[in-house]
């Protein structure tokens, strides 16, 4: 591949000069990146083409790559970065408990704190401290569409915003429980950055102590909402909305703490991702009646 050598300093604004060849992939590697150059244009030289990377998948988040599932070998881990140049790689092999801490290893340079957009929310977290899944963007997106303006909605998991952020701007008004400090933390810089203080109300704290009167719809974004389930209930209505996470069958679970409060019910699920094997993180929306 022909390329000129430039400082990755200069790389966003070297990006619409004419003689880029943007059908080719940027390297970068220490201060420098190598810029692929089109044909009839001069070069200062070339590199071998790259293979691209065919590893453990992988989300990035800012300048940081996250891995999941089994931990990379030394080629994979090696090629992974020569063909992201990330700062930071981590492995994360679970997330830990009701504050879902994630267990991580790190595997290249030193975590640290990203901000990166996704579907036009701002987000700054910590991957080393703190769980964030873009799996579920498209579940966020859902469940923008669903939202009317003016609703008043519990969120009993809000983590850093992840859904909380996504239907404030649906024009909900909502009221964000977190147990996690750290997480806390985050969500409360995350609403100051996309301006929806006046949609948000963040507590720190147990949801089942920290919820209040009746909610137009409830989100449980946790894999571990069915069991909280009948906290959520003594907050809910006729034609209340619940979104309840869960890993695997849950629906049989969900149907008896419905129906052992006495509530008629239409419920449907919605896979968002694969988790393990045969698993799916699945959400199952249910309105009562």
């Amino acid at each position: 591949m022909r390329i000129r050598k430039i400082s990755k300093r200069s790389l966003a604004n070297s990006a619409s000069e004419p003689w880029v060849d943007s059908t080719r992939r940027v390297y970068c590697e220490g201060a420098y990146a190598f810029v692929p150059v089109k044909e009839g244009w001069p070069a200062d030289g070339e590199i071998p083409n790259r293979r691209p990377y065919d590893g453990p998948g992988y989300q990035r988040m800012g300048d940081t790559l996250l891995l999941h599932g089994a931990a990379p070998t030394e080629e994979q881990l090696a090629a992974l970065i020569a063909w992201e140049d990330p700062s930071c790689v981590l492995h994360a092999a679970a997330h830990e408990g009701v504050m879902r801490k994630p267990k991580t290893a790190v595997l290249y340079g030193e975590p640290h704190e990203v901000t990166f957009r996704e579907a036009g929310i701002i987000y700054t977290l910590d991957p080393s401290q703190v769980m964030f899944s873009q799996g579920n963007r498209g579940e966020k997106l859902r469940l923008r569409s669903l939202i009317k303006p003016g609703e008043r909605i519990a969120d009993m998991f809000a983590g850093i915003g992840y859904f909380t952020l996504s239907a404030a701007l649906s024009g909900g008004n909502i009221h964000a429980a977190e147990i996690n400090p750290v997480s806390f933390a985050y969500l409360l810089k995350n609403i100051q950055a996309n301006g929806l203080e006046e949609k948000i109300t963040p507590e720190l704290g147990d949801c089942r102590e920290k919820l209040t009167g009746v909610y137009d719809r409830i989100l449980m974004g946790h894999f571990d909402a069915p069991e909280f389930l009948k906290h959520a209930l003594e907050h809910a209505e006729t034609g209340t909305v619940l979104h309840i996470h869960g890993v695997g069958d849950r629906k049989n679970a969900i149907e008896g703490s419905l129906e052992g409060a006495g509530y008629r019910y239409i419920i449907s699920e919605h896979k968002v991702k694969k988790y393990a094997g045969r698993l799916w993180h699945s959400v199952w929306d249910v309105k009562l009646l």
